[in-house]
């Protein structure tokens, strides 16, 4: 197979099916050979990222990334998407194993916020409690010179309960809680703009986008720069000269 894209799946398993399906019916197609080359790696056994960053004594999740990455450089792919925030933590190690561009799903997001919400001087964050005891998306968000706002202390377990309980132990969207959620951070704490920090968050947003609220969704993002950059690639540019502009430092 000729220029794919390797995706680093599987955390979880239902929120990555959702990228998988938004890259599939966002393509514009006129024929089976317009859809994406791509391999998906639904590594369902990688150890639970949360519980390992809130402790170390907890399987460390980084060893099952490793594996897969370095299975997937073998077969020299166009470029690596891994749609997981929480994943994110081991970022730097895991691009350090290969020169195949590794996108950055985090930052691009948090790119995107400061370029559609120029005059935003904050954003609302919520995801996973990995991702919000580590600071992944907050060190991001301030990098570009935002604040981030987390809501109060009632706001996390709806956001863990949507997460965990609902859609990863049942596999389904609660909307009215999601909605709330939303609601909240914009009514009680003023965020125009709410990042969701989770692909579980992302496709609750799939699932139930009826409301008024803006959200940066990021896995919605990459899904964008997945096949904006497949194209370019098929259409003969260079991958690291495609994937360049999406390198954040």
């Amino acid at each position: 197979m000729k220029h794919f894209f390797s995706i680093i799946g599987g955390m979880g398993t239902i929120a990555t099916e959702s990228y998988v399906r938004l890259i599939n019916h966002r393509v514009k197609i006129a024929k089976d050979q317009d859809y994406l080359n791509y391999i998906l790696v639904n590594d369902a056994q990688v150890p639970d990222r949360t519980a390992y960053i809130k402790d170390h004594s907890k399987p460390n999740f980084f060893y099952d990334l490793q594996d897969d990455v370095l299975g997937q450089a073998k077969l020299n792919p166009d470029f690596f998407v891994m749609p997981c925030n929480t994943a994110h933590y081991f970022y730097d190690d895991l691009a350090a194993l290969t020169d195949i561009p590794f996108l950055h799903m985090m930052r691009i997001a948090v790119h995107r916020f400061i370029e559609e919400y120029p005059k935003e001087t904050k954003i609302g964050l919520i995801a996973t409690e990995g991702s919000i005891y580590d600071h992944l998306y907050e060190d991001e968000i301030h990098r570009v010179h935002r604040d981030v706002e987390f809501g109060g202390p009632e706001i996390q377990p709806m956001v863990t309960k949507l997460i965990y309980r609902d859609i990863k132990e049942k596999g389904v969207v609660d909307g009215k809680l999601y909605h709330q959620i939303l609601q909240k951070m914009h009514d009680d704490y003023g965020c125009n703009v709410i990042l969701l920090g989770c692909t579980e968050l992302s496709l609750a947003q799939e699932k139930a986008p009826d409301h008024p609220y803006n959200v940066i969704d990021p896995q919605s993002i990459i899904a964008d720069v997945s096949i904006e950059l497949a194209l370019k690639i098929r259409n003969g540019m260079d991958p690291a000269e495609a994937c360049k502009k999406y390198m954040y430092k």
